[in-house]
């Protein structure tokens, strides 16, 4: 699903060049669970922004369903991405002026969703993920677990092929935060490819494969279960 070819990303500004990603290589098939792991700064988020089309790469390739797509520009990314990758952040991202309800239903009106499809979609994330009862309130309403799980609602309405989660716990208690990954573990043993970020090494030992990064580069690589 996945394919990354020598990727590189250099960030310069006037006086300083720094390399974030130095020819990065790495395969991910569909279906897998693949956490990241490394100190702060060695590139694990920006290796997961270019992946999620949200940033270029300076150098190298990036495939994606065997589509090299590391040149396409804005427009094209963005059709890309709306269609087949959900998004999960550690501080949520959720709209305060928006209910529940409506910050799910947000993919599904940029894919131009109809009304009473959009109603049926949401309801039945809301549904699987055990949110209905909060599909009223308001973001800041909400523990921060429950925040968490209305973000991967968010994620997975619009039924994506990828989810990548930068640090998906991080803001959470032990106890929201082993809820989370088994709610990831989930969707992963339904068929969805998740990426994730993450510090926490018992995070990591629910993935397949642990990826460790270090000044950009890959270092090891950890199979953990087999699919």
């Amino acid at each position: 699903m996945i394919k990354t070819v020598e990727l590189t990303k250099i960030f310069r500004t006037d006086e300083v060049e720094t390399t974030a990603l130095n020819k990065v290589s790495l395969e991910i098939k569909s279906g897998e669970f693949v956490a990241v792991m490394g100190p702060s700064g060695c590139g694990k988020s920006t290796l997961l922004n270019i992946v999620g089309l949200l940033d270029n790469p300076t150098d190298g390739e990036l495939h994606f369903n065997e589509i090299e797509v590391s040149r396409f520009s804005e427009r094209k990314r963005t059709n890309l991405r709306k269609s087949n990758i959900g998004f999960v952040f550690q501080s949520f991202n959720l709209i305060d002026e928006l209910t529940v309800f409506e910050n799910i239903e947000l993919p599904l009106l940029y894919l131009k969703v109809s009304a009473s499809e959009r109603k049926k979609k949401v309801e039945q994330v809301l549904e699987r993920m055990q949110i209905a009862h909060r599909r009223k309130h308001f973001p800041q309403q909400l523990s921060g677990g429950q925040q968490q799980r209305v973000a991967i609602c968010r994620a997975v309405v619009s039924g994506p092929r990828l989810i990548l989660a930068d640090e998906p716990t991080g803001n959470l208690d032990s106890a929201n935060g082993e809820e989370v990954m088994n709610l990831l573990g989930q969707l992963n043993n339904e068929g969805t490819t998740i990426i994730m970020v993450t510090h926490s090494p018992s995070d990591a030992d629910k993935a397949n494969r642990i990826v460790h990064l270090f000044d950009g580069h890959i270092v090891t690589e950890n199979i953990r279960k087999m699919l």
